[in-house]
């Protein structure tokens, strides 16, 4: 376990440097995104989503910012990490094997609507694979469930690895159990009943959660990163201590998601779905 030490003079040189880098990449993800708050979240889901309209769940007409699997998959990740946060503390112990198989059930459903889902599109799409049969009609309530799912399992092996890099004090029991596990899927089930709806009072806070809990997965694996590579794992005592940690995984993560945003709209010249893909 590592121990306290002066700062070296580049960690002194990045306390200033990172919190600029982190101001810049938010202003030039304000500039560089759709107008609007919307816009903004847009930009988000631009980086790591096809946001093919037709599966995607609307406001009035107006898509939400990431397509239906993904709203699914990373309004669950965003709430399962809070929820962890709040009930397991510092737990840093992977879940018991038990919970791993439902996580990994979890996996599979999502793999396998995926593949079905994207051999449905490419027969629409090219009029090709057509000897390969689909297991059953995707839809967007599919693609909502087992991407919450997804979201679940990701959450649930993020956590303790979160805890593990990062506190000098680690409880060890898990971070994840059974009772835990499911009053966080009966929250997430309902929300998903709720996003079925299709009310604006439910759709538009969903449309934050799940472009907020994208950028909340990106800046938790690059802050972890950051913390490695500066050798700081196992040294911190409270959160206050996670700001440059966290301001240096946030300029990381905008600044891949502008990459990535300005790349394919430089490719597509939208910023909505791929042109010419709609099924």
């Amino acid at each position: 376990m590592q121990t306290n030490t002066q700062p070296s003079k580049f960690e002194t040189i990045a306390s200033w440097i990172v919190p600029i880098a982190a101001l810049a990449a938010v202003i030039a993800w304000f500039v560089i995104a759709p107008e609007g708050a919307l816009g903004k979240l847009d930009a988000i889901g631009y980086a790591v989503c096809h946001r093919i309209d037709a599966r995607s769940f609307q406001i009035n007409d107006r898509q939400l910012p990431l397509c239906a699997r993904c709203t699914g998959e990373f309004y669950a990740a965003g709430i399962a990490l809070v929820f962890q946060a709040v009930v397991s503390g510092r737990r840093s112990k992977l879940p018991s094997r038990g919970i791993l198989a439902v996580l990994v059930l979890f996996l599979l459903a999502f793999g396998i609507d995926g593949v079905n889902s994207y051999v449905y599109l490419l027969k629409q799409t090219s009029g090709g694979l057509e000897q390969i049969p689909n297991l059953y009609i995707p839809n967007n309530t599919l693609r909502l469930f087992t991407g919450s799912g997804m979201g679940i399992a990701l959450a649930a092996i993020l956590f303790p690895i979160i805890n593990q890099t990062l506190w000098r004090s680690l409880d060890n029991r898990p971070a994840l159990e059974w009772r835990q596990l499911g009053i966080l899927t009966v929250i997430i089930l309902a929300i998903n009943l709720l996003i079925l709806t299709d009310s604006p009072l439910v759709l538009y806070p969903i449309a934050y959660i799940s472009a907020l809990g994208t950028l909340s997965l990106l800046v938790s694996v690059f802050g972890i990163l950051w913390i490695i590579m500066m050798k700081q794992d196992n040294t911190f005592e409270h959160p206050r201590q996670l700001r440059l940690a966290l301001a240096s995984g946030l300029t990381l993560a905008l600044l891949l998601v502008l990459t990535i945003d300005l790349l394919r709209l430089q490719f597509t010249g939208t910023w909505s779905g791929f042109p010419g893909v709609s099924g």
